[in-house]
């Protein structure tokens, strides 16, 4: 039996996904995310090439690249892109101020580096992930196995390093990830700190690459946009 939930928050996903495609314009090099709401976006966008619209895109992680030029969208290496025109993501947590917590599908590292190139980054997600303030959700970050040991040591008792069968889970760039419990009363403060770290790579916080969001929620699409650049 299909689960009703799960159900409404595939459609959900779905029109978040096709709100944001509506922007894509002729011509545009998109930066394509990844996780599960990612591959809405995706399969939208290939509905849009397929009734003739001229893109190029790149995307965050091999999965989302695979599912693209299955969906007939015309891929690029971001190793020799400069600069993306709009990038379109998911988010596990967003919040009003378009804070976001990203990291769930193991890219966020590839992710940010890819917003930060963009002019314009969108973020799809229904309502469930919508939150008054980021916190509740582990924030990913990605870590250099050579460090491991002392780096889930400076992270904190809370820091769990994620696996798949029994293994460290590894990123496409050949890293692991500590899923990471911070209280976020100061998110710039933490991410600064993060950054601060010799062998952290990447974390999920993201707090300025995040332009517009569409928010879906039983049914009904609404959009948030970030009153200023903070680029």
């Amino acid at each position: 039996m299909t689960d009703t939930a799960d159900t409404d928050g595939n459609l959900d996903k779905a029109l978040a996904a096709a709100a944001a495609v509506a922007e894509v314009r002729d011509g545009m090099l998109v930066g394509l995310g990844t996780g599960s709401t990612a591959t809405h976006a995706i399969r939208a966008l290939g509905e849009r090439v397929a009734g003739g619209l001229g893109i190029r895109a790149v995307a965050t992680s091999r999965a989302s690249d695979a599912m693209a030029r299955r969906s007939g969208i015309a891929m690029l290496d971001f190793a020799d892109v400069p600069r993306v025109d709009l990038t379109i993501d998911g988010a596990d947590e967003i919040d009003p101020r378009l804070f976001a917590v990203k990291g769930a599908g193991g890219a966020m590292l590839r992710e940010k580096v890819v917003a930060a190139a963009s002019d314009r980054m969108l973020v799809i997600a229904d309502a469930s992930k919508r939150v008054a303030a980021i916190g509740a959700a582990r924030v990913p970050v990605e870590i250099l196995p050579f460090a491991h040991a002392s780096l889930m040591a400076a992270l904190g008792d809370q820091a769990m390093l994620r696996m798949r069968d029994a293994e460290p889970y590894v990123t496409d760039n050949g890293n692991w990830i500590a899923d990471c419990r911070f209280g976020l009363d100061d998110p710039a403060k933490t991410a600064a700190w993060l950054d601060s770290i010799p062998g952290v790579l990447g974390h999920g916080l993201f707090l300025r690459e995040v332009d517009a969001a569409y928010i879906a929620d039983a049914g009904v699409v609404s959009r948030l946009e970030r009153a200023a650049s903070s680029r």
